[in-house]
């Protein structure tokens, strides 16, 4: 293969995630889930690249069978939610059993609930220190109270300001290849460009191509988002479709 003209091959490995949201009261629409939202943008900037999101019910099975599934399919599970001491809080519970593992007292967990809550501490507050056996605690950043990881699951609170508290402390430990980004965005209308970018996707395959209408300003405009982390086949893909869009172009990022 020869110049900018060549297909490009295949974009290389990265790590794979799933984020796995646990809880009721998502599925019901009695809350909307934040949490996914942030987790995906913080892990295509660390670039992982994240293949399913599941919101899941407070159902012991469901939980096990789920992050059974997606931790033998992926490198990293996020879960979210299900982590507290009432009734509902199975998301520890649900992990142990995905590995066959006990969910028991953690020693280092105890002792620092006890010494937080004094006489307050009871056996519902005795749950939030029950964890896979065998879990990792991981301290960093400006937490109060460790990130638990059972294997290849992160087992995050669903709470957003410590699911991203907790997310920031663990994030330097996350490897990835990061993804090149670019847009253009033009008048001209799908119907008129599709062609072009179904061209473009076949020459640069490595260069992962979206178009999104919007309708809420005159005139009527579309989006052309480029994603690879291959940065010479990106920057040809980029460079010809801004060629072939001069004209109706409104704005272009990431250049």
């Amino acid at each position: 293969m020869g110049g900018a003209d060549a297909a490009e091959g295949a974009e290389g490995a990265a790590p794979t995630a799933a984020i796995i949201i646990i809880g009721d009261e998502i599925l019901r629409g009695k809350f909307v889930d934040e949490n996914s939202p942030y987790l995906l943008r913080r892990l295509r900037e660390i670039g992982i690249d994240v293949l399913r999101v599941e919101v899941i019910p407070d159902q012991l099975e469901v939980i096990a069978e789920v992050v059974r599934r997606w931790s033998a399919a992926v490198d990293h599970v996020f879960t979210t939610g299900g982590v507290g001491p009432t009734h509902d809080d199975l998301t520890m519970q649900g992990v142990s059993r995905a590995f066959g593992l006990r969910c028991a007292l953690h020693p280092e967990l105890d002792a620092l609930l006890r010494a937080r809550m004094g006489e307050a501490y009871n056996t519902a507050a005795a749950r939030m220190a029950e964890v896979p056996e065998g879990a990792e605690l991981i301290w960093g950043g400006a937490v109060s109270f460790p990130q638990v990881r059972a294997r290849n699951v992160f087992i995050f609170p669903g709470v957003p300001k410590l699911l991203k508290l907790k997310f920031e402390a663990i994030a330097g430990g996350l490897t990835g290849a990061p993804v090149l980004s670019r847009r253009i965005t033009t008048t001209a209308q799908e119907p008129e460009i599709a062609d072009l970018l179904t061209a473009a996707a076949a020459r640069w395959p490595s260069v992962d191509i979206g178009s999104y209408p919007q309708f809420d300003r005159r005139p009527w405009t579309v989006t052309i988002t480029l994603d690879s982390r291959d940065a010479t086949a990106i920057a040809a893909c980029f460079t010809h479709l801004e060629e072939q869009l001069r004209s109706g172009i409104v704005e272009v990022t990431g250049a």
